[in-house]
């Protein structure tokens, strides 16, 4: 594995102190309607509302004086901007985000207030990733991507440590999964500490490029569709170096999930767990109430974040709205 247990400690001694250990709760209605404990990770009390900013942090903290004085780039479905900003402000160094189209405007708007800059780019993570590749050839940035580097996945991972404290008879984790970054530091994190835990990745079947990826043996490329689950877009890269093949060596399963499943996690959380997430954020729930996973004893689920559009949330918690094309509808 490119990226160990013995990483994720040192990730972790090096996060200290700049990002939250976050709750691991049980949840009674859960619990009460799969017949064996589900506990929920709070991933979303995070200081930037998601757990981005391990990995940004750790990342960062890694730098050489030269490559701070560069300043840093990232594409980002805008999480992974909202982190990476906020830790280059902290170290008072230069950052750029690029997006594409698809990114909601509350998640543009947090990052403009980090300070960093922002680059809108095409309709696809694809197409920001190519603004990236041209800043850091132009300018010299340094580039440090969502999920596909060792320093954001050990970063992620912390995580899983967190949860296998708090949680030690945990049998399955629940994990959402995009670029497989946090997938892969989480799983190498868990089996790390117990090798029979399962880890299972939770999508949407809306571009599921991990997904997709896995099942043709080779990274490959998806069309990016408008999704509840906005955080979890965007491809695994066709050049992908790590998080595929971790990936496909730890994670037990994958399971996608429609938008009205993504919505009712999102409202199940909100009406039973009294807790804002974003699609992302929900998918693990949405899972346990559409039945796609078994349950085999102490379960954990991560929720990833919270920074939804406030307006599509009262929208789909009143039932008004249970796909991203009714965003404004």
């Amino acid at each position: 594995m490119p990226v160990t247990l013995l990483h994720i400690r040192a990730a972790r001694e090096r996060i200290a102190g700049k990002v939250e250990r976050t709750p691991c709760v049980l949840s009674q209605s859960l619990s009460e309607r799969t017949g064996s404990p589900v506990h929920l990770k709070l991933e979303h009390h995070q200081t930037t509302g998601a757990f981005k900013l391990r990995g940004a942090s750790n990342a960062i903290a890694a730098l050489s004086a030269k490559e701070r004085s560069r300043g840093v780039v990232a594409a980002s479905t805008g999480n992974h901007g909202r982190a990476l900003a906020h830790a280059a402000r902290l170290e008072g160094i230069r950052a750029v985000i690029c997006m594409s189209r698809l990114v909601p405007e509350n998640k543009l708007d947090a990052i403009r207030r980090l300070g960093a800059d922002i680059h809108i780019v095409g309709n696809s993570q694809d197409d920001a990733q190519q603004e990236v590749d041209r800043l850091v050839a132009e300018e010299g940035l340094v580039m440090l991507p969502p999920f596909d580097h060792p320093g954001i996945i050990a970063g992620q991972g912390t995580l899983g440590l967190e949860i296998m404290e708090q949680v030690p008879d945990t049998a399955a984790v629940l994990v959402p999964l995009s670029g497989g970054g946090l997938a892969s530091g989480v799983a190498a994190a868990v089996k790390g500490v117990s090798p029979g835990t399962k880890v299972i990745g939770v999508s949407m079947a809306l571009g599921a490029a991990m997904k997709a990826s896995l099942d043709a043996g080779r990274p490959v490329q998806v069309e990016e569709l408008p999704t509840l689950a906005d955080s979890l877009g965007g491809g695994i890269g066709i050049d992908n170096r790590l998080t595929f093949a971790m990936c496909r060596d730890l994670l037990d399963d994958v399971v996608l999930l429609a938008e009205d499943e993504i919505a009712a996690g999102i409202r199940h959380a909100y009406e039973e767990e009294r807790e804002i997430v974003e699609g992302a954020g929900a998918v693990g729930i949405g899972a346990l109430l559409a039945g796609k996973v078994s349950m085999t004893g102490p379960t954990v689920l991560i929720l990833s974040g919270r920074n939804i559009d406030m307006a599509l949330h009262r929208r789909i918690v009143c039932g008004e709205a249970a796909t991203a094309t009714e965003r404004t509808a």
